[in-house]
């Protein structure tokens, strides 16, 4: 299955909540769910009763689009939370949000997830002083994220680093948007994950 490439906000229509994948333009009133909160097409607009099964793929699929993972590499998620000790659900969040284009976006050094992913795979950030182009890299404690020397000179990173200076960093990464780089301080908890997604129901379709 190839990477969806259509226009994102009919993605956040379709689950009836914003998924934040637009960046800033979330945040306005421009946003698709703030102008029309009902699914796209003709029948867009009616109810319809969701079986027990379709709030489970529901929320799979709510999950994948947030973090802009396809179906494979979600399975392959799934698994490894799996085998880990403690909550799979948990585990899965955990993993996701240790994906270096997840990191690159916390930490304010892009304005969505699919601009991250597109600045990891050009060549413009950095681990532990090395270039990473692999979106799905999961970072490790300790381990220090950058934006790369040359990259720095760009207007865009000054328009991003302005922008996040105004928005919270989660308690698990530390930043320093003056020098553009950030720190893998500790794995996120359940706590520090504020996307809305019910983990319990994606562990309970994969488990039928």
């Amino acid at each position: 299955m190839a990477r969806y490439t259509g226009p994102v906000c009919r993605l956040c229509r379709r689950e009836g909540m914003k998924l934040y994948l637009k960046g800033d333009r979330c945040y306005t009133e421009k946003c698709a769910v703030e102008r029309r909160n009902y699914a796209p097409g003709e029948k867009g607009q009616t109810r319809r009763k969701m079986t027990e099964y379709g709030l489970q793929l529901q929320e799979k699929q709510r999950a994948r689009r947030i973090y802009g993972v396809l179906e494979r590499q979600f399975r392959r998620y799934f698994d490894i939370a799996e085998r880990q000790k403690g909550i799979t659900g948990e585990n899965l969040l955990r993993l996701l949000e240790r994906r270096l284009d997840n990191v690159v976006y916390r930490l304010g050094f892009a304005a969505s997830r699919a601009m991250a992913r597109q600045l990891v795979r050009h060549g413009h950030i950095t681990v532990n002083g090395r270039r990473v182009s692999i979106p799905s890299y999961l970072v490790r404690i300790g381990d220090e994220i950058a934006v790369a020397e040359k990259s720095k000179e760009m207007p865009l990173f000054a328009e991003l680093a302005e922008a996040a200076a105004h928005k919270t960093t989660p308690p698990w990464l530390e930043v320093d948007l003056e020098r553009m780089r950030g720190r893998v301080a500790a794995f996120p908890s359940r706590e520090d994950i504020d996307i809305p997604i019910k983990e319990h129901l994606i562990v309970e379709l994969y488990s039928r």
